[in-house]
């Protein structure tokens, strides 16, 4: 640790347990979730607090080195990792909740609170945050507001910035901005809050969060649809709408629930397969089965369904829609690309996108089928990488998609942010990271593609 200044200089802030430069520590730092990205730190620092994190942002901002923030390092795009040299700032350890507000529904989160933790935490007390993903054990807070995560009840609760009632943050050269009271009205200039929300860690690093809270709705009923076709489950989807109570509205495929089976050792859920399968899953304060039932009823295209309304057998329903990320993993190092296109051009590009790949990839799709998001996984890319990303993001670009829906744009997609902001927009983005990280130390290289 002596052989480096800096390092000598954080430890005496943070203490010597809490900066970390042997390769063997600081290896789980480096690699991201999916084994694509990795990279070399230069050392990896774990701050305790806001005022430990502004101390390091100063520090390393007086050295002029490079930071990469890091929460659960679950990331899919390589946001979150180092490429060669920078210090990764974890901020696991900012774990603190505070008191739970029920009169306001929110609770004030500290950015390394795993998701699970947080959801514990409410839930005891009848509330729940309205944003969830298979990932939730792993995941923490300040991550899922830097990528404004999505997940699976974005139909019902919208993104994690739709979540927010405010943050803390630490700014490149350490100075700290702080909007933790949660006001409903608050027209006091820029909505800074919505900006770093989404950010990748590029404008500011997040410390708190005060995050808005829903009622928790105990009356949950979660039926496995099957179906001939795409456009039949989007015509179901439709059919569904009318119900306050819809929460979710999950797609995967044959494939798909053929490989969860096998890796996850499950019984299929019906005698026999069928092309599409559309998992959704309705809440309420009671169980709303028969306001379900009533809808499926006159649904011609459901052609078989599995309902669970215990909370054990809806758990089993969703692990063949939740089990493919693990399922996937198991086969190997997959190419993931998080990408959305408009509703009704859904069923085309994924026509497209199969016709594209065969022979090229094993190509696993599925996602959440309101927002029309599709989780591309494709297996066996090798030096293709480039080529079939190419392909990917510009048959999503063609139908007015989006190259990212939810997982950040990272270093992965960087290159490819034109293909779905304007160069007017993208100026401007490179316009907001001057002025607030004017000497280029947050994490270089992610969300703006290269000058």
């Amino acid at each position: 640790m002596d052989t480096d200044p800096l390092a000598a200089q954080l430890a005496s802030v943070l203490g010597h347990p809490h900066v970390l430069t042997d390769p063997q520590l600081t290896s789980s730092y480096t690699t991201d979730f999916t084994g694509r990205f990795t990279g070399r730190a230069r050392l990896v620092v774990r701050p305790g607090s806001t005022a430990e994190v502004a101390e390091v942002m100063s520090l390393c901002a007086g050295e002029g080195a490079r930071i990469v923030p890091q929460g659960g390092n679950t990331g899919l795009v390589g946001g979150g990792v180092p490429a060669g040299g920078e210090v990764v700032l974890s901020l696991r350890r900012l774990t603190a909740l505070g008191p739970l507000d029920t009169a306001a529904m929110q609770i004030t989160a500290g950015a390394g609170v795993p998701l699970a933790d947080l959801q514990r935490r409410v839930r005891a007390q009848g509330l729940d945050f309205g944003v969830d993903f298979a990932a939730r054990d792993s995941a923490t807070i300040g991550g899922m507001l830097a990528t404004n995560a999505g997940g699976e009840r974005v139909l019902r609760h919208g993104t994690t910035r739709a979540n927010v009632a405010g943050l803390e943050a630490v700014l490149a050269d350490g100075s700290v901005i702080e909007r933790l009271t949660g006001l409903p009205k608050d027209n006091t200039g820029y909505d800074l809050a919505g900006l770093l929300v989404g950010s990748e860690g590029t404008l500011g690093i997040v410390t708190q969060a005060r995050l808005r809270l829903v009622p928790r709705l105990e009356g949950r009923v979660t039926a496995l649809l099957a179906l001939d076709s795409l456009e039949a489950a989007i015509a179901v989807l439709s059919g569904l709408r009318g119900l306050e109570s819809l929460e979710l509205a999950e797609f995967f495929f044959a494939s798909g629930l053929e490989l969860v089976c096998r890796s996850l050792r499950l019984p299929r859920p019906f005698a026999r397969s069928y092309p599409v399968y559309l998992l959704v899953e309705c809440a309420a304060r009671k169980a709303p089965t028969d306001e379900l039932f009533a809808a499926l009823e006159d649904l011609t295209d459901v052609r078989d369904t599995a309902v669970a309304v215990d909370a054990a057998d809806r758990q089993r329903l969703c692990a063949y829609r939740e089990g493919h990320t693990e399922a996937i993993n198991a086969e190997g190092v997959p190419l993931k690309l998080d990408v959305a296109v408009p509703l009704p051009a859904l069923a085309d590009v994924v026509r497209d996108l199969d016709g594209l790949l065969a022979g090229l990839s094993t190509t696993y799709l599925f996602g959440h089928l309101a927002e029309g998001n599709i989780h591309v996984n494709l297996m066996g890319a090798g030096d293709r990488v480039q080529e079939l990303t190419e392909m990917v993001l510009r048959r999503v670009a063609s139908a007015r998609g989006s190259v990212s829906a939810e997982h950040g744009v990272g270093r992965a997609k960087a290159p490819w942010l034109g293909l779905s902001r304007s160069p007017a927009e993208i100026a401007a983005m490179r316009a907001i990271k001057r002025a607030l990280d004017p000497h280029g130390l947050l994490n270089p290289g992610v969300l703006l593609p290269p000058a």
